[in-house]
């Protein structure tokens, strides 16, 4: 007798496999639409020659010109680039300038060494060169333009030299403690990981042992991270619990000038020097700097509750005054401001507490600041996502938040497997709480937290709230930063390898710092990048069903009552009947059994088995008390979206 089966749609992962009937419990690389799951869309690398950036990518933005060039600003561990026309460009802010270096070289060899006394430059830091002067006669064939036009790895460190790897090897007789070069370092962003600060300093600043190497901490480093925002066709930039430049996208050339700190219409003068982070208000266009300074260039005076903001229309202007809406103000609910996003009129700033909104209400107190939650602070500084009118962050002590005009916690059926460690819950490692990045993929009303699980420094899980069809589903897909289909078609996202090299083009590059890619999302049905293309391997399995029978006026078996019994029964399964209402090459299905439910589930003795589009029944030979099912595909170009089986069981006994 066939039986259809029908599951709910979305995972429940806070019931055991044997309690949630007729649902979903796991899966990987699965969406549900329609109430159907179906494995989610490929993606493919983007650059024209499979460009990597170096570092770890920790925050995207994308933005248009007034002339209507689309560019996405992504900020790494290392560096500050560009997207644009299919190319990275680096605009990295450099760091105050190092005079006085000369080079040593060797004839035949590409390592040039730098002499500068006291340098303070780090094994792996990048740097340029500006004012290069070099001997003539016949000591080097290097030129000029090779150090200038190029940007360089530090190698091989000494308190007093460092190596670089040139272009080319030296033709020359070699140079010895000769030439002459000014040294521009990138500004330093911040490290890889976050990590717990051990060793020699990761005390507090006055503690009697500060200056002792330790083996145990409570201190934690904080990652390399940016805020990014536009003011206009301008890009903000700001380094975590740093300075702010901005590149404007409208000048001559733009992609060809680094971001500035002194340049005309670059510049950010009296803006503060330490920040959380900064966002700008859009409607009104003030730059909010939050967890800032109270005496601007006092980085002594940086406090993370603390908020100050320019004058309307004005990057620069901070000093209130009776003419302008410059100001300032404290938050006081909390430890430090965490995140802050902009909402439909208002923005929503986020402490490690609280929730509070800002609303632009003009002379004389320019802004409404309004507690909005207690209790119900954010993870990290990316860990919030604006989508369709609502709010939506990961809380500082577990679960999920939303803002519609009122704070409410979303009830979540995957909120142990995300927030706890035990049983067979992966759990979130809380301190990599900084390195949360939430994306909004409105292609699929879909918002995504991408973690690190507990024991990993680095995201290797993503949970997902399906918000139109209130549905949460958990997977293994990584990424870095993700920025949802607005300016380009598709949402794009970084992907991070810590053994990676990059292969963007610095002299002498190693892969300290790992190396990022970046895709385009929901393309095709495979990975596609320069190793090729890889199958995307998704399934979904389904928690238990049994069966109970009713008893006729003999006592005799007549029948299945339905797919919730208690389990009294041993089943046998004669044949199922696939139904897809995608498939795409091959998909399989496993019909997993046990007897009872502290028993590990045993595929059946045919299975798995592989369905196609012409596949009509299968037959089978699966007997058990308990029977779950697992469809999934592992090979290229196979995509499906999952819509009923139908099965022939009946009764088998009780043992």
């Amino acid at each position: 007798m066939l039986q259809k089966l029908n599951f709910k749609p979305g995972f429940n992962k806070q019931a055991t496999a044997s309690g949630a009937e007729s649902q979903w419990i796991d899966g990987d690389n699965v969406r549900f639409r329609y109430g159907l799951p179906e494995k989610i869309g490929g993606w493919s690398q983007l650059t024209l020659v499979n460009q990597t950036l170096p570092g770890v990518a920790r925050a995207q933005h994308s933005f248009t010109s007034l002339a209507g060039e689309k560019y996405v600003a992504i900020g790494t561990s290392q560096g500050l680039f560009i997207y644009y026309s299919d190319t990275f460009y680096d605009i990295t802010p450099l760091d105050t300038a190092i005079t006085g270096a000369t080079f040593d070289s060797t004839t035949g060899f590409a390592t040039v060494t730098v002499n500068k006394t006291s340098h303070g430059l780090i094994a792996g830091r990048y740097i340029t060169f500006t004012s290069v002067s070099l001997p003539g006669g016949g000591e080097t064939d290097f030129t000029t333009i090779q150090f200038e036009n190029n940007t360089f790895e530090v190698l091989n460190v000494t308190a007093n030299t460092f190596d670089i790897t040139m272009p080319t090897n030296e033709g020359g007789t070699g140079m010895s403690t000769q030439g002459s070069a000014e040294i521009n370092p990138y500004v330093q962003v911040g490290p890889v990981f976050q990590l717990e600060g051990f060793g020699w300093g990761a005390g507090l600043w006055g503690d009697s042992t500060w200056n002792t190497a330790r083996s145990t901490t409570t201190t934690v480093l904080d990652p390399g991270n940016w805020s990014l925002d536009n003011f206009g066709e301008v890009l903000v930039a700001t380094i975590h619990n740093g300075r702010t430049f901005t590149w404007d996208s409208g000048a001559t050339n733009p992609r060809t000038i680094r971001a500035s700190t002194t340049t005309t219409n670059y510049e950010t003068t009296s803006n503060p020097t330490a920040s959380i982070m900064t966002i700008v208000s859009d409607r009104d266009r003030h730059l909010f700097h939050l967890g800032t300074e109270t005496t601007i260039g006092d980085t002594t005076t940086q406090d993370p509750m603390f908020i100050r903001f320019s004058n309307q229309e004005d990057l620069n202007t901070y000093l209130p005054t009776a003419t302008n809406t410059a100001g300032t103000f404290r938050l006081d609910q909390g430890n430090e401001i965490r995140a802050a996003i902009q909402g439909k009129d208002y923005v929503l700033i986020l402490t490690d507490t609280a929730a509070y909104t800002v609303q632009f209400v003009g002379p004389p107190f320019t802004f409404s600041i309004r507690q909005v939650g207690v209790n119900c602070g954010a993870m990290g500084q990316h860990a919030v996502v604006y989508a369709n009118g609502v709010v939506y962050w990961m809380g500082d002590a577990g679960g999920f938040f939303a803002f519609d005009g009122t704070v409410k916690l979303l009830p979540c059926l995957v909120e142990d497997f995300v927030f706890t460690t035990g049983g067979d819950n992966l759990g979130i490692n809380y301190n990599t709480n900084k390195i949360i990045y939430a994306g909004h993929n409105s292609l699929y009303n879909e918002v995504t937290w991408f973690y690190a699980q507990n024991g990993q420094t680095q995201i290797n899980r993503s949970v997902t709230y399906n918000y139109g069809e209130n549905v949460w589903t958990t997977g293994s897909l990584a990424r870095t930063s993700y920025q949802d289909a607005s300016v380009f078609e598709l949402p794009y996202a970084t992907d991070y390898s810590t053994t990676a090299t990059p292969n963007f083009p610095i002299q002498g590059i190693t892969n300290t710092y790992g190396a990022t890619t970046y895709y385009a999302h929901e393309t095709g049905t495979d990975q596609i990048n320069s190793s090729g293309t890889t199958s995307i391997n998704a399934y979904i399995q389904s928690g238990d069903f049994d069966i109970s029978a009713t008893r006729g006026v003999t006592g005799q078996t007549t029948g299945i009552a339905d797919l919730r019994g208690d389990g009294e029964f041993i089943m046998s399964m004669k044949r199922f009947v696939p139904d897809f209402k995608i498939l795409t090459g091959n998909s399989k299905v496993t019909l997993l059994l046990n007897d009872y439910p502290s028993q590990t589930a045993a595929s059946s003795p045919l299975g798995p088995f592989t369905i196609t589009s012409s596949t009509d029944k299968v037959d089978t030979r699966a007997r058990g008390r308990l029977l779950a099912i697992k469809i999934e595909n592992d090979a290229v170009g196979e995509t499906w979206r999952y819509g009923t089986l139908r099965v022939d069981i009946k009764p088998d006994g009780r043992r």
